[in-house]
């Protein structure tokens, strides 16, 4: 996550939503009293060699953690303080839930053999990806950002984001995490039936939320 006193926003990484290339794109832009949390080693490299800054004020003075990666609105919260809070602006980034799951299956699964998806579904995996997703930017059910940015249109959305905040420099997003997958075809082409409605009744709140369709 990236806390901003400097553009005065709150960045909430959700997980297989382009998160960590939002992370080093906004990296770039940041003041020397803003907060970012720490990334992988490999993904540190990427954002060093993008010119983005590392991870830094995530910690308090005896070296404790304080602010981490994939961390909550409630969390977020508590930490900053109602006013910080409540005039900052919060965003996020969500995506398909079919599309994510299917994401996060060759992420887990980078080489063969795979276990088939419906394994990888029925495994529970499920309950962690909405805990990554949707448990960290509501708080007891309500969404709590200003705005939810869409994967499939993360680019334009935020550039909108950029200019809403007048930061001056253009956000290019680099390709953190992009090597990992051999199997480029779409979400609809690799999920069967049950698998689709699987993943529907689990993501249903997020379907309805945000109007996603198979």
């Amino acid at each position: 996550m990236i806390l901003s006193h400097k553009y005065r926003f709150i960045f909430i990484k959700t997980n297989k939503t382009a998160g960590t290339s939002v992370e080093i794109a906004l990296s770039r832009i940041c003041g020397p009293h803003d907060v970012i949390t720490p990334i992988s080693p490999e993904d540190e490299v990427l954002r060093s060699e993008s010119g983005g800054i590392g991870p830094q004020n995530h910690r308090d003075a005896e070296s404790r953690r304080l602010f981490y990666n994939h961390m909550s609105a409630s969390e977020i919260r508590r930490l900053v303080g109602d006013e910080i809070w409540a005039g900052y602006f919060k965003f996020c980034v969500e995506r398909n839930p079919w599309d994510r799951v299917v994401s996060l299956y060759y992420w887990r699964n980078k080489e063969e053999p795979r276990p088939t998806i419906t394994d990888f579904i029925e495994s529970g995996v499920l309950s962690a990806l909405r805990s990554r997703g949707l448990d960290l930017y509501t708080i007891d059910g309500e969404v709590v950002v200003d705005r939810v940015l869409r994967y499939e249109n993360l680019d334009a959305e935020l550039d909108q984001v950029r200019r809403q905040l007048s930061i001056p420099a253009v956000l290019d997003l680099p390709r953190a995490k992009a090597s990992f997958r051999d199997d480029r075809r779409s979400y609809r082409e690799i999920l069967d039936p049950e698998q689709r409605r699987l993943i529907a009744e689990r993501f249903r709140e997020e379907i309805q939320l945000h109007g996603y369709e198979f």
